[in-house]
């Protein structure tokens, strides 16, 4: 393996093309070799842009190439299980985004594949990475708060993706709260045992065709005695909106901002500033510092923060909360740490 992590991006959707931007220039330990996208005429336009000479339609082609050290999949989840199996039975270290899959029966077989093959896979639970985050949890785990009792989140996203994607996303608490679920069990060093969901339509009518909802509540209780709740929407009409709060028995942390930029103007007419546009803007730093953990976790053989294991417990949570949501009903989750033994 060269000093440079050779990588590969399968997938040049809105995600892909950002990550294989971000491995042309920024991103320390890694550079881009090679792309891959099924829609004609998608990857070669890339690589040319890129400046790169390997390109391909069949991710088949990349997966079983030698001169690739690792992947990056961000193919639609559906792929996620063959793609994630097919490349560590090739030898590929594997960065993939979340969800792992959708279903727990696939997540296991994709756990177990990567443990007899000894790969290395993380996956893009990106927020973990994120400069403010990651500050809080360097000062939640210094006792700065005391013990953490509460996590309060939401995600709230500018408009709703198309009634296409929707179909295709898991549904709300998955696609979307699962980020809180993976940021809450993280910052408050505990599993959750227990979920409540609850969710209506409140402005896009095509989620009942989806079996969808576009505005969710998650209450969850952790096996530390502490709880929590999380917000999820499509219908934010002021802008992207992450943010999130920790209260400790001695005091509490706020994570997020709404400014864009630290600016404000003041006319005649009142204050204002500039609120943040979308996920890429407000999550800029932390794609790049995950894939630059990434790449040093396969240089230095060591495990990355955020892996396999959780992403099937972070599903298992949005599955619970789904079913919840449906059922009426609070669900109990078994023990996270089950997984690991798989």
């Amino acid at each position: 393996m060269t000093n440079q992590i050779r990588c590969a991006v399968l997938g040049l959707g809105r995600l892909g093309y950002f990550h294989a931007k971000h491995l042309m220039s920024e991103v320390q330990g890694a550079q881009l070799t090679a792309v891959c996208d099924p829609m004609r005429g998608r990857a070669e336009e890339a690589a040319k842009e890129f400046g790169i000479s390997k390109w391909s339609e069949n991710p088949c082609e990349l997966l079983e190439d030698d001169s690739i050290d690792a992947v990056i999949i961000v193919t639609p989840t559906s792929t996620h299980a063959e793609m994630i199996i097919k490349a560590a039975e090739n030898g590929k270290h594997i960065f993939v985004e979340k969800p792992l899959t959708l279903s727990l029966a696939e997540s296991k077989e994709v756990m177990k594949k990567i443990k007899e093959t000894g790969v290395i896979c993380q996956v893009g639970f990106m927020r973990r990475f994120d400069p403010a985050y990651a500050d809080a949890k360097k000062r939640i785990d210094a006792g700065e708060i005391g013990k953490p009792i509460y996590y309060k989140g939401f995600t709230r996203d500018y408009g709703s993706p198309p009634a296409e994607f929707i179909k295709h996303s898991g549904g709300l608490f998955i696609d979307c709260s699962i980020h809180d679920y993976d940021i809450a069990r993280y910052l408050m060093n505990a599993e959750v045992t227990s979920v409540s969901g609850h969710g209506r339509i409140l402005k896009h009518p095509f989620m009942e065709e989806c079996g969808d909802v576009d505005q969710a509540l998650t209450y969850l209780e952790f096996d530390s005695g502490a709880a929590g709740d999380v917000e999820a929407s499509r219908n934010s009409p002021y802008g992207h909106d992450i943010r999130a709060e920790i209260i400790g028995t001695t005091g509490a942390i706020l994570v997020g901002t709404l400014r864009n930029r630290h600016v404000t103007v003041l006319t005649e007419a009142g204050s204002s500033y500039d609120i943040i546009p979308d996920f890429q803007t407000r999550f800029k730093d932390a794609y790049r510092l995950e894939l630059e953990h990434f790449a040093a976790c396969v240089q230095k053989g060591e495990t990355p923060i955020v892996t396999e294991v959780d992403a099937a417990i972070n599903l298992e949570i949005g599955i619970a909360a789904t079913d919840s949501f449906r059922t009426g009903k609070p669900v109990k989750l078994t023990k996270g740490s089950s997984y690991a033994g798989i």
